[in-house]
């Protein structure tokens, strides 16, 4: 099944190297935090994707039983294994690619509107910075009720 911690880290690490400038000027710069996690489980979407992968999962999950238990040789099981695991993280990797994508939109939006140049995740800031995460979901459902 998909990681979120893995979609979080994707996130977290586009909209660093995205809204990231070299940090020599770092004094005159504004810097924004956010909470990627909570901007993936908030995404309107988030929820009918989630569900789709699991379906996909559990699909994948029983396409792989009945080729391994109809397969002899381990390694040819292996093999399968590897393959159906794959094609899963593709899956994933093609229905989370949509949500990323908006909700780097939306960090871009809401930075651009808050004067914020710099955008870190939240746990990687010690003290300060200005948290723009409840404005990036809310900015991502304001997009999702245009669509």
């Amino acid at each position: 099944m998909f990681s979120v911690k893995r979609a979080c880290f994707l996130l977290s690490l586009a909209v660093i190297v995205i809204l990231a400038s070299p940090l020599a000027g770092l004094a005159n710069e504004k810097i924004g935090v956010i909470d990627p996690q909570k901007i993936i489980f908030q995404h309107p979407r988030f929820e009918a994707v989630t569900k789709q992968l699991q379906q996909i999962s559990k699909t994948k999950e029983n396409e792989m039983k009945l080729a391994v238990d109809k397969e002899p040789d381990q390694n040819k099981k292996a093999q399968i294994f590897n393959t159906k695991r794959n094609e899963l993280a593709q899956e994933e990797q093609k229905l989370m690619q949509p949500i990323f994508k908006d909700a780097e939109m939306a960090v871009r939006s809401v930075a651009k509107i808050k004067g914020v140049t710099v955008v870190l995740e939240k746990s990687a800031v010690y003290f300060g910075g200005i948290d723009i995460t409840d404005d990036v979901v809310q900015e991502l459902k304001k997009n999702a009720a245009k669509k």
